[in-house]
């Protein structure tokens, strides 16, 4: 498979009069073409940031500091607004966290995906709506030709949700970003939605980039995943991998504060004790280090390398350098990654 997204060493901030907020710290990842990628942290981690960079829609007073994003083979980090606008909605689309913020209230579902449309594809008003309804039947939305002449308020939250995913759709995107996309639904809507996310991936060969804070979504969705903390990548592989063997205590942390299925009748929740960094004066060493149960002195001095665990897995953990005490479930002799 060849690789549809690119992101590399990318650092963005936001220049505030308290300074510089440390939003995105250095990382890079890829994406295959048809992969569905979540990207998973507490609020504040950078995960919003990361998308909306790639977008191009990093405004005053934040600013891309460093690196470089390659969108199908392309450089698009160094391009103007105007060039970023023929490619947004047409080869990269994103499904912003609430969709009535997002959905404009005084115009029909048709008018907005209607212009969306015309706007990339050059396309007649009629086949514009065709192309509309059909993306609005794509998705499960009953009686398109009727719904589609509808106000977002109109619609149910799962439905506004359902129409702004078509509208993503509208011009068959290469990159889909959704950014929350089952936040503030019951769990039979979030189940839908992504139902629906797994069936674009495989019938119309999009890629998905998922945006979230919960691992559900990840296991139930995701190929594979990265973990991000105080504006850098902790861990990144498979979802298997990771949700069988994580390595890093950030992961641990996420994970062991999730109720589990299979978990004993009364058994308490771990909550991860403390509060993210701030990124105005962002730790030197680990970003976690002052929350972790296992730092050791050199955590929060100097960030770890990332060490390669296998092919896809990687984790920037000191516990895997082979002098660090043995701590059970962590992996020893990994190579420094070099990618």
């Amino acid at each position: 498979m060849s690789k549809i997204l690119e992101v590399k060493n990318l650092s963005t901030s936001f220049y505030t009069h308290m300074g510089e907020v440390q939003a995105v710290r250095g990382n890079s990842f890829s994406m295959e073409k048809g992969d569905i990628l979540g990207i998973v942290g507490e609020s504040g981690s950078g995960k919003s940031v990361t998308a909306l960079s790639i977008m191009g829609l990093i405004d005053h007073p934040g600013k891309i500091k460093g690196g470089e994003i390659i969108f199908n083979g392309e450089v698009i980090s160094t391009k103007s607004n105007e060039e970023m606008c023929k490619i947004r909605g047409k080869e990269i689309s994103m499904i912003f966290q609430d969709p009535m913020t997002s959905l404009n209230p005084v115009f029909t579902i048709r008018n907005l995906m209607v212009e969306v449309i015309r706007r990339h594809q050059k396309v007649s008003k009629k086949k514009a709506l065709e192309i509309a309804v059909d993306k609005l039947r794509m998705v499960g939305i009953p009686e398109p030709e009727k719904r589609i002449n509808a106000y977002p308020h109109e619609f149910s939250g799962g439905m506004r949700q359902r129409a702004m995913i078509a509208t993503a759709l509208s011009c068959n995107p290469k990159l889909l970003i959704a950014d929350e996309p089952t936040t503030a639904l019951d769990v039979t809507i979030q189940a839908q939605i992504l139902e629906i996310m797994k069936k674009l991936a495989s019938e119309i060969d999009t890629s998905i980039m998922i945006i979230t804070h919960d691992l559900g979504v990840i296991a139930e969705t995701c190929k594979h995943m990265i973990v991000m903390y105080g504006g850098m990548i902790m861990e990144k592989g498979t979802v298997d991998e990771i949700f069988h063997s994580p390595q890093h205590p950030y992961t641990r942390g996420l994970m062991n504060s999730v109720p589990r299925m299979d978990a004993a009748a009364k058994e308490r929740l771990v909550p991860i004790p403390g509060s993210p960094p701030d990124l105005l004066n962002p730790p030197k060493g680990c970003p976690f280090s002052y929350r972790c149960p296992h730092a050791m002195e050199i955590c929060k001095e100097e960030m770890a390398p990332t060490y390669k665990i296998s092919e896809g897995h990687t984790s920037a953990c000191w516990l895997i350098h082979d002098d660090a005490p043995e701590v059970e479930g962590y992996i020893k002799g990994c190579d420094i990654d070099a990618g």
